[in-house]
């Protein structure tokens, strides 16, 4: 078995040429990633449900927008809360009730009661569902080209315009990958 090198934290940002619909344009935060597989959730898909209407406690800690998204197509019954502690990535203690997966990125544990997180978070966000992938599935879809791998920031979690994420996470980068952000949503119009 060869050593999976960690991309914990990072981001996937669909190529255009990945046809799963699922994925199209999708920006997907990996919360785990080792020999045994990974996970993530995707971080620009809204849906019209708002926070209080499936978490009524945690609602008024949820950023704008305050709805929950789909977290990826792998148990849309259940919810995620990646949340950013300004601070979470120094060498303090985390707060109850919020586990670091990368910098002040971290997982809010949603049966925790909101009131032992509400002075210590800068921003949550909600997940239905989350993407996964078996062991080696997602190093296969990287050497098909179906990513790019890029490194994520702490406002991605909660970028109030989720639509632009793909393109802005695109055009901050420091190669030809800022090119792609300009890619028409349909080529065949160009």
């Amino acid at each position: 078995m060869t050593e999976v090198s960690s991309l914990t934290g990072r981001l996937l940002v669909a190529t255009p040429a990945l046809a799963d619909p699922n994925f199209d344009r999708a920006v997907v935060l990996l919360l785990d990633h080792d020999e045994e597989g990974s996970l993530g959730v995707v971080l620009n898909r809204p849906t019209p449900v708002g926070v209080g209407d499936i978490l009524e406690g945690w609602a008024d800690l949820a950023g704008e927008p305050g709805v929950v998204f789909q977290g990826g197509p792998v148990s849309l019954d259940s919810a995620l809360g990646v949340a950013v502690v300004p601070g979470g990535d120094s060498g303090e203690a985390a707060p109850l009730g919020w586990r670091r997966v990368h910098g002040a990125i971290g997982l809010v544990d949603l049966e925790a009661p909101p009131e032992l997180l509400a002075s210590a978070v800068g921003s949550l966000r909600i997940f239905a569902g989350y993407a996964g992938w078996g062991p080696g599935q997602l190093e296969d879809e990287l050497v098909e080209g179906a990513w790019y791998v890029v490194e994520s920031e702490p406002g991605d979690v909660s970028s109030p315009a989720p639509e632009r994420l793909w393109r802005e996470v695109l055009r901050r980068q420091r190669n030809e990958l800022a090119m792609v952000a300009t890619y028409p949503d349909d080529p065949s119009l160009n």
